[in-house]
């Protein structure tokens, strides 16, 4: 099958912007618990009455400092409540937020704010506002920068005492959807970033689409409202999407600035969601320590028994997801064993509660899928882009094949172009990168989107996604090989960390390996492991695509380094560059 459409499951929104749901939910509860913020070890809850009117003093604020409808301002933070506070205030006026990650260079901050002509930006430390002030003299139209931990919210809120609440209800009145809501700049790892214009109908066509399709996610539980802790960076669209689904469905969000593996634990079993969104890396983490906390205490093997049951059982949820009919009476038995020896420690783990995620950003094996499901949590994957506002596809709850991206978001197609290159079409999919109509027309013809990534439909318009045009690898013989599915099938190994896979212009194929922290990498049974991982992964391809050669690497791939973008993607030339010795030696 070449094309698939998905009929769409919500009324288009036909007036209005992103802000009318914060006057929306507090006229109909004021009293309903919309954010939880963190303070110490405890959450405290915000209503949406209370949000309401922060964001409305917010505003405020914004207007007495001369911030107007269509202004671009930076928001340079991490994900906590003050960066949803300054997005819906913003949007509350009509003006555009442009996402800056914390942990860019003072080049990127300069060129995304030159570029998008950014008014005044908001940053969350001193030393984000250091990096601002560093190329100040290159931005000419920037006259504020407001510093978070300095107080930012109070003294805008301050500032604003005198602003008439009519003065913000009508602009927020004059906002209409096809206004630009944001402007994302895509992650960059090849060249300069281009600014994405996304529009308030953009998110509105996508999270109330999203929502309806993922009911059991963002609809109460049994007798428990949904709830989930944001860390998915707010600076990457997959995090603004689950932001503004959660105001919009009413689902209690707290958030968590830190994705590191204990801080994130720590979150998630203090805050107790029923939900998470995520990228594969989270899911990979959380297995692997389990598997090493049982290795530890001596039951490897009953936890390697465990996961062999979990994915057999989440074969028959894919085959039935609400009863599991099909499996016999032995599996039935045996799940119920080590759901209670193994599955329920993993969930309480993350808090208790947690039942679903949601998961894109890159490729999630069928195995860690199909395990997951087992032990009591189903991930839905999806796949989209900054250009599609996150998802254009996803796996429907009552049909879920695990290991594929699922089908098209409702009132989204997707086409596969004679070359193979995935194509997209939905109320989600932007209009156009800012300043660059060359890059624009490019990307768009006739309303379908030229994504970079290649991938097959199946029948019943599921989608595969296998590999990425741009990282295609086209060995010195001419072979291309697609590495994305070689590096799934590695890193999943419970001692690999990160896998790059190598090639372009070589006579053959090799891999970069980096180990988990508790691995080391001078002994000879983990370097066996390793070329177990790698014999798996040759399996899945041709022998002319398969590695012939890897190395375990010193250190590891991590944002801190420069070898990993904020969403926890590789910057594969960044890499090569670190590892250049190793990679001379592999072809020497």
């Amino acid at each position: 099958m070449d094309e698939y459409e998905t009929p769409a499951l919500a009324v288009r929104v036909l007036t209005g912007g992103l802000a009318d749901m914060v006057v929306e939910n507090a006229a109909a509860d004021p009293g309903a618990v919309a954010i939880a913020v963190r303070s110490g070890g405890t959450w405290r809850d915000v209503s949406a009455g209370e949000f309401r009117d922060a964001v409305v003093g917010l505003a405020k604020g914004l207007l007495a400092n001369g911030i107007g409808a269509g202004d671009r301002v930076g928001l340079m933070s991490r994900t906590r409540y003050e960066w949803t506070l300054f997005d819906y205030a913003l949007w509350m006026i009509g003006a555009c937020p442009v996402p800056v990650y914390p942990t860019s260079s003072p080049g990127q901050v300069e060129w995304i704010l030159s570029d998008s002509e950014a008014v005044a930006c908001v940053v969350e430390t001193g030393d984000n506002a250091a990096a601002v002030e560093s190329v100040r003299a290159e931005l000419p139209k920037l006259r504020e920068v407001w510093t978070v931990d300095a107080g930012a919210v109070a003294e805008l809120t301050d500032a604003g005492a005198d602003v008439a609440d009519d003065d913000v209800e009508r602009r927020r009145s004059a906002v209409a959807p096809d206004d630009p809501a944001t402007i994302v700049y895509t992650s960059g790892t090849t060249g300069r970033p281009k600014g994405c214009v996304l529009t308030h109908r953009n998110f509105l066509d996508e999270v109330d689409n999203a929502t309806e399709l993922l009911y059991p996610v963002f609809r109460a539980h049994s007798k428990r409202a949904a709830s989930t802790v944001v860390f998915v960076p707010l600076a990457h669209v997959l995090g603004r999407m689950l932001q503004v689904g959660c105001v919009r469905a009413g689902v209690r969000m707290g958030h968590e600035p830190s994705m590191s593996t204990d801080t994130l634990r720590d979150a998630l079993r203090t805050f107790r969601p029923t939900f998470v969104v995520a990228v594969p890396y989270v899911f990979e983490k959380i297995h692997t320590t389990a598997r090493q906390t049982a290795e530890r205490m001596g039951r490897a093997a009953s936890f390697d028994r465990a996961a062999r049951v979990a994915r057999q059982w989440g074969e028959a949820l894919e085959r039935d997801p609400e009863h599991a009919r099909g499996a016999g009476i032995g599996l039935r038995l045996a799940h119920r064993l080590y759901d209670v020896l193994v599955y329920r420690r993993i969930r309480r783990q993350v808090g208790g509660r947690l039942r679903y995620a949601i998961c894109g950003g890159s490729r999630l094996s069928r195995d860690l899928a199909l395990f997951f499901a087992g032990a009591g949590i189903v991930i839905y994957e999806g796949y989209g882009l900054t250009e599609t506002t996150g998802a254009a596809t996803v796996n429907p709850p009552l049909a879920p094949r695990f290991g594929t991206a699922g089908k098209p978001l409702p009132g989204t197609a997707v086409r596969i172009a004679g070359d193979g290159v995935i194509l997209l079409r939905g109320g989600q999919v932007f209009g156009s990168y800012w300043n660059d109509p060359g890059a624009s027309a490019e990307a768009l013809d006739d309303g379908w989107f030229r994504t970079g990534d290649t991938g097959e439909l199946d029948d019943d318009g599921y989608l595969t996604i296998t590999g990425r045009e741009k990282d295609l690898l086209v060995t010195a013989s001419g072979k291309n090989v697609a590495p994305g599915p070689l590096e799934d099938v590695i890193r999943a190994h419970p001692l690999v960390s990160q896998c790059l896979v190598i090639g372009d212009d070589r006579p053959f194929v090799a891999a970069l390996v980096t180990l988990d922290a508790d691995a080391s990498p001078d002994d000879p049974a983990v370097t066996d492991e390793i070329g177990k991982a790698v014999a798996e992964a040759n399996a899945t391809v041709s022998r002319a695509e398969s590695i012939r050669e890897f190395r375990v690497v010193e250190g590891d791939f991590t944002e801190e380094n420069g070898l990993l973008t904020p969403s926890l993607k590789v910057k594969r030339k960044a890499v090569l560059e670190a590892y250049a010795d190793v990679v001379k030696e592999i072809y020497g």
